[in-house]
């Protein structure tokens, strides 16, 4: 007879020690590695250009991680970076954002390529997020991702070089070059 692991909840998550990351998908507890200077240096980058971005256009709010998104008592995840559109700020509060952002930017390292390529996808399209960006450093890649129905569909795609841009954020391009 197997013997039914834990299923961990946002309640559980908040007695977790704080010196360490973990995020929650499907009830599994998932400890995050520290990510390595490259992929820290790529979401400065990509901070950099949203911060632009929201400056001209008062749109909403960026965050970046660490920040939770609790999408649902067994899912909470920490996301690189995440956009909220001013008229759902009230999801940010407190501890983190209880809700879908509009907007999501995962940074994949090795260690967490599954999980963000797989395992996120399929989540964020559950919960409702409109967009999703994809970003290998190691590659020098960037993949916007625009929510059709229930799936995800590439809308912008640059390797190398070019640029890309958001369906949801009007005038937002960003150049590879600036980023990597």
């Amino acid at each position: 007879m197997a013997v039914k692991e834990k299923v961990w909840t946002y309640e559980d998550y908040l007695s977790l020690e704080e010196e360490k990351r973990y995020e929650i998908i499907d009830g599994e507890l998932l400890e995050m590695p520290a990510p390595s200077l490259k992929h820290q240096k790529v979401i400065w980058n990509l901070a950099y250009v949203f911060r632009r971005y929201q400056e001209k256009k008062d749109c909403g709010d960026f965050y970046l991680a660490p920040v939770d998104v609790v999408l649902s008592e067994e899912h909470v995840v920490q996301p690189d970076l995440v956009f909220i559109s001013k008229d759902r700020l009230s999801i940010a509060r407190g501890r983190g954002i209880f809700g879908s952002p509009d907007l999501v930017v995962e940074v994949v390292s090795p260690s967490t390529f599954k999980r963000d390529t797989e395992d996120k996808r399929k989540l964020y399209a559950k919960y409702g997020v409109k967009e999703y960006w994809l970003v290998f450093p190691e590659e020098r890649v960037v993949e916007v991702l625009t929510l059709e129905g229930n799936e995800y569909e590439v809308f912008s795609h640059a390797f190398e070089s070019g640029k890309v841009c958001s369906k949801l954020l009007e005038g937002l391009f960003l150049n590879l070059e600036e980023i990597f």
